[in-house]
């Protein structure tokens, strides 16, 4: 059956609606069309119902059709609905609707004028319409759907090309890729090959040529050997010569300090001895006389004392006056005396010590530093100061250092030390043990302490613009420093004068077990007679007699008892009595605490730090050991002061 072109019976233009019986769009566009139709169909005054919806698919075609819209029916059914209506035209296989049956007018009134026949007619026409592009539509939809398999077909069998294509342009890549790997590493392995045996070849040479030096080099050191052999050879047996003759120059100055030592300590103990006699054969003639005078306490004993410590007697040490122009010295002149002697010995061993100096190769510094450092380490313990005297008496027997040597940097490091804050007592007692080994040390160690300071003495200087002709002057000659061009403070002199004067103080009363003390109470007993006859009192000598009581009046006390408050009846009538005539405002405080000191009778008080903590000072390290000690003893003086 063949189609048939539809011929639209009605007017071309329904109030807003254009019909063309042959449209140029695609099923999209007659989809809108037909949306856009039903919108202004709506609109429309004209009594149309809608009986179904047209919603078609929405589809894409791949490309639109420019051929006029035919709708093919059969001849059939075009007879059944238009009853013989239908125009037949030659020239087309199609068969057209006529529309011409049915008439629209463009004006609202016709709308309204449409009898209910007309209105039924158009109705039935639409719904056939409507079937018609339904048809149209799956079949143009079947279309489609042909196109796009066909077109998929052709897509996954290009696909299926290129893939195989690509497969085979990779798979000759790879195998080029590989040949060509292949091809480098061969190169690869030929150039390594040939750079090794370039560089086997050149470490060769080289190794070749270092031994052909080194052997050479080889035979200019043993020759330089011989040379240098022969040269060192001849230079030692020089060396050994000078040596001998430095050796036998130190020791020749050696034994001559220790003859100049051993005279002087002799020399000492021979005037010491003298005096204790001289004065025993006094106190033998004023055994009677024990009334202290109230202006001069010369009858008091310096020295002898009984068995059980009372003053035996009394004794008259003339105080020295010196009325040079010069200087006024005031002093006892049995002080003055050891001053100068100690002094003299303590010289001696300086200059035989620089004389030892002078020999190169000779480093004593060492030792001495090692002095120094043992002696800042000094504590109140009974263990630190045994432990250290071992360490110093070890230094002393060491067989490179003179014992000159070691025995001058001790006492100048150990009264040094007392400068700064230290414990006065644990120094004491180092220095007892150690001049009871080594008697010598305590002649320098006061000799030390009298240069230091001249209250130790004791002796006082006084003031002669005469004599000095400066403030400044004078100050040097008492002990005064120079720090940064200018003279210290008077504060800081006391503090030193007192530290000086403790040390003293601490010394003379120091008693160890065992230990003997050459330097004892009975010299602390002298001192204090020796200055309330020579010294005068001023803000000097009351800062050195107040240091003096409060480290050793405890000792003093507990010896003499009743002679030594009777001391301090005459300090305290006479002494401070003087220090008040003076009318000077900065002695108020010393006079106060000297004041205080009696009257509280703090010398029934044992002074703080006296009593060191700890175990014994009789261990056998603070002594040197027996093997050393016959040979320790035969370079120490076998006297003692």
């Amino acid at each position: 059956m063949s189609p048939v072109k539809l011929t639209l019976r009605c007017p071309s233009k329904i109030g807003q609606v254009t019909v063309d019986p042959d449209p140029d769009f695609s099923f999209d566009d007659l989809r809108v069309e037909l949306h856009s139709l039903e919108e202004k169909l709506n609109k429309s005054t004209m009594p149309f119902k809608k009986t179904c919806s047209r919603d078609f698919p929405v589809t894409k075609t791949l490309k639109r059709s420019f051929k006029p819209f035919i709708m093919g029916v059969y001849e059939d059914e075009l007879k059944e609905i238009f009853n013989d209506e239908v125009v037949r035209e030659p020239s087309s296989n199609a068969n057209r609707f006529n529309c011409d049956g049915i008439f629209l007018s463009d004006s609202e009134d016709s709308d309204n004028d449409s009898t209910p026949e007309a209105q039924a007619y158009l109705k039935e026409d639409m719904d056939l319409v409507e079937s018609s592009l339904a048809e149209l539509t799956h079949d143009h939809m079947l279309n489609i759907k042909e196109e796009i398999r066909n077109q998929l077909g052709r897509l996954e069998t290009d696909l299926t090309t290129l893939n195989e294509k690509s497969s085979a342009a990779i798979s000759q890549i790879e195998k080029y890729y590989e040949a060509r790997r292949e091809a480098d590493r061969r190169l690869d392995t030929q150039y390594q090959r040939e750079i090794a045996e370039g560089l086997d070849k050149y470490l060769t040479t080289v190794q070749h040529h270092h031994e052909q030096i080194s052997q050479r080099e080889e035979r200019k050191i043993r020759s330089d050997a011989a040379f240098e052999e022969a040269k060192r050879k001849e230079k030692a047996i020089l060396e050994d010569k000078k040596r001998q003759e430095k050796l036998k120059a130190e020791a020749e100055a050696k034994a001559k300090a220790e003859e100049a030592m051993k005279a002087a300590i002799e020399a000492e103990r021979r005037a010491t001895k003298e005096a204790a006699e001289r004065e025993a054969a006094e106190n033998l003639k004023k055994v009677n006389n024990v009334q202290v005078q109230e202006t001069m306490v010369g009858s008091l004993t310096t020295k002898p004392v009984n068995s059980v410590g009372q003053p035996k007697g009394t004794t008259s040490d003339e105080t020295f006056v010196s009325k040079s122009p010069d200087s006024m010295v005031r002093a006892s002149k049995s002080a003055l005396a050891l001053e100068r002697e100690r002094l003299q010995q303590l010289k001696e061993v300086e200059e035989g010590n620089q004389a030892l100096r002078l020999s190169p190769n000779k480093d004593f510094n060492t030792y001495e530093r090692h002095i120094a450092r043992l002696i800042k380490q000094i504590g109140g313990t009974k263990e630190n100061v045994r432990t250290k005297t071992s360490e110093i008496l070890k230094i002393f027997m060491a067989p490179l250092c003179p014992q000159t040597i070691s025995i001058a940097a001790f006492a100048k490091k150990i009264v040094s030390q007392c400068e700064s804050p230290h414990d006065a007592f644990a120094l004491s007692h180092v220095i007892v043990l150690v001049t009871s080994q080594a008697p010598s040390a305590l002649v320098l160690v006061l000799a030390e302490l009298h240069r230091a300071c001249i209250y130790t003495v004791p002796k006082h200087i006084q003031y002669s613009a005469a004599a000095f002709g400066s403030k400044e002057s004078y100050y040097k000659t008492i002990g005064f420093r120079e720090v940064d061009g200018k003279m210290e403070s008077v504060e800081d002199y006391l503090m030193r004068l007192e530290a000086y004067v403790k040390l003293y103080g601490a010394l003379i009363q120091t008693e160890i077990p065992g230990v003997r003390n050459l330097h004892g109470l009975e010299e602390g007993w002298a001192w204090l007679a020796r200055f309330l006859n020579a010294i005068p009192p001023n803000l000097f000598t009351a800062a050195s007699l107040n240091a003096f009581l409060k480290v050793a009046g405890f000792a003093m006390y507990r010896k003499y008892k009743s002679q030594f408050r009777k001391l301090l009846n005459i300090i305290s009538n006479n002494f401070l009595s003087a220090l008040r005539g003076k009318g000077n405002a900065n002695l108020n405080h010393i006079i106060l605490d000297i004041e205080t000191y009696l009257e509280d009778r703090r010398f029934l008080e044992e002074p703080e730090g006296k009593t060191l903590v700890g175990g014994s000072l009789l261990s056998s390290d603070a002594f040197p050991e027996p093997e050393h000690a016959q040979e320790y003893y035969r370079h120490s003086s076998n006297s003692y002061y």
